[in-house]
């Protein structure tokens, strides 16, 4: 277990502590498990990050693409809030292709995942309510965001109900404010 360990110290040191700063910034605390940025805003900062299955204290994560854009995670949220997810939900249970097209994203998520190391814990289990409900918008559209368009239907369907999180600027300036 300790080789697994120093593997990942490994791995998230490759990420340009630039980008971490402004994950971190982003976040309101320091990133914990990133090894990659795995999406851009058109701003150029980071909006999704690609986490370790296991955090470096040991806790399993299932959340392997996580969204980490302010503006971005309060778009998400007013989904939420107005009932995109029981309606998607209500969806899957009426259209089979879709049904089946939303499983196919959950094992790409899951095969994603297990490219990071192996976690009996939360085997199995990819994230979001995936493959049977939608339970979080923010891990489906970082999904959508990270892997590109056609991969997640549901992820791309929120993705595209979406304003331009984006269009008042970078909400995490790569320069301290000075």
């Amino acid at each position: 277990m300790a080789v697994g360990r120093a593997d990942r110290r490994e791995e998230v040191s490759a990420v340009d502590p630039a980008d971490l700063d402004v994950v971190a910034r982003q976040l309101g605390r320091e990133p914990r498990g990133v090894v990659e940025v795995a999406h851009r805003c058109p701003c150029g900062c980071p909006d999704v990050v690609r986490t370790l299955p296991r955090l470096p204290d040991g806790t399993p994560f299932p959340t392997t693409f996580y969204a980490t854009c302010p503006r971005l995670t309060g778009a998400i949220s007013t989904l939420e809030s107005q009932g995109v997810m029981r309606e998607m939900t209500e969806e899957l249970a009426r259209d089979p292709d879709l049904a089946a097209a939303y499983r196919a994203a959950h094992e790409d998520y899951l095969a994603r995942r297990a490219g990071l190391g192996e976690v009996p814990e939360i085997d199995g289990i990819s994230a979001g309510g995936m493959p049977d409900r939608v339970k979080c918008l923010h891990v489906l559209v970082a999904h959508s965001l990270a892997v590109g368009p056609g991969v997640n239907p549901l992820g791309d369907k929120a993705l595209a109900m979406l304003p331009q999180w984006w269009a008042d600027g970078c909400c995490a300036p790569t320069e301290p404010a000075g």
